[in-house]
């Protein structure tokens, strides 16, 4: 009788393994999938965001150019007039800001730094280490802990 209970076991093992196997591998490939998800939807969102800064550039150049060229044709109509050439001096730090905000919204700034954000990457990577490192579960955990009111730990 053990020897039938025992065949009877191992053709129930079998499939039963072979479900197992078969729920892992679509487990992994749901994790797999899911985590393709993430990356594609923080991607847009940066995206969205990076969109979102460059259209701010561009409207504020609107603005700022106004003002600009309204302050360069007055702080040099007035330099002329009265013959006080310090009257020009604000031009100065006034065309740098114009100039930032033009490559920030319509030259190479962006890909300036993307560049340079690749070359720190690569070589300069210790300078993106978190202090204490990268946390961890147990860390956060531990941190929740001491400030939770409902989970009191002894």
């Amino acid at each position: 009788m053990s020897s039938h209970l025992d065949k009877m076991g191992f053709f129930l093992s079998r499939p039963m393994n072979e479900n197992v196997k078969k729920q892992q591998e679509f487990m992994l490939m749901n994790s797999k999938l899911q985590l393709e998800r993430q990356i594609l939807m923080q991607n847009q969102m940066r995206e969205r965001q990076m969109a979102m800064q460059i259209a701010w550039s561009r409207e504020f150049l609107k603005y700022f150019g106004t003002f600009y060229v309204l302050a360069v044709l007055g702080l040099t109509a007035g330099a002329v007039k009265k013959k006080k050439p310090g009257l020009f001096v604000p031009v100065i730090p006034l065309s740098f800001i114009f100039a930032y905000q033009y490559d920030m919204g319509y030259g190479t700034l962006l890909q300036r730094m993307k560049g340079e954000a690749e070359k720190i990457l690569e070589t300069e990577s210790t300078l993106l280490e978190l202090p204490h490192g990268v946390p961890t579960f147990e860390t956060i955990e531990k941190a929740r802990r001491a400030q939770s009111k409902f989970f009191i730990e002894k």
